[in-house]
């Protein structure tokens, strides 16, 4: 009988990261961040504790890891007709991911939790979850001819005016930004690069 080497540590599963995703993730939506443990989302993933800490340090990096992957897909805008038809999009899918998405919802509970956490907050400044997306649209909009003259510095300053009155009018007001107020978010940013 032959002998197999295996290499030291256990490779890591993908069924079992989905799993641990999917957990934090119904967990959030059912207990609340507060009542999240990192031996309860082990439980919820049928998977042992050891796996859970072997790859996320704190139930925080779970929690971001499925938001930010589940806001890759939904932030990401098929090109319009126009520029503004791409913001008015993207500012949709972005209201829509702050108050319908669970990953959104996570994403809220993480920015709630960084105002007290450092940790929390250090994770958020790595993993920009809406300023990539806000990005890649930015971005799109220049390709079309649209806010010349902003790179650099000057372009995330964008992703700013982009992305923080959706962001403040849901935190405050809890609910989804009205398409009214949406097509004028949209026409005060486009006006920016004029």
């Amino acid at each position: 009988m032959e002998e197999r080497t295996r290499p030291l540590g256990r490779p890591r599963s993908e069924d079992a990261r989905l799993a641990v995703l999917r957990a934090v993730d119904d967990m959030l939506v059912e207990e609340g961040y507060a009542a999240m443990t990192m031996k309860g989302i082990a439980e919820r993933a049928k998977v042992g504790r050891q796996t859970v800490y072997r790859w996320w340090s704190s139930k925080a990096e779970i929690l971001l890891e499925a938001s930010a992957a589940d806001a890759v897909r939904e932030l990401t805008v098929p090109p319009s007709e126009s520029a503004e038809g791409d913001v008015v999009a993207f500012l949709a899918a972005l209201s829509g991911f702050l108050t319908e998405s669970d990953a959104g919802l996570a994403y809220r509970a993480l920015l709630g939790e960084a105002q007290h956490d450092a940790k929390v907050a250090e994770l958020l400044r790595g993993t920009d979850v809406l300023g990539d997306a806000a990005r890649v649209l930015i971005a799109q909009v220049q390709d079309r001819g649209g806010l010349v003259g902003f790179a650099g510095a000057a372009r995330e300053t964008l992703v700013a005016e982009l992305v923080g009155p959706t962001l403040f009018r849901t935190l405050v007001e809890g609910r989804p930004v009205e398409p009214a107020a949406i097509a004028d978010m949209s026409q005060r940013f486009l006006a920016t690069s004029r």
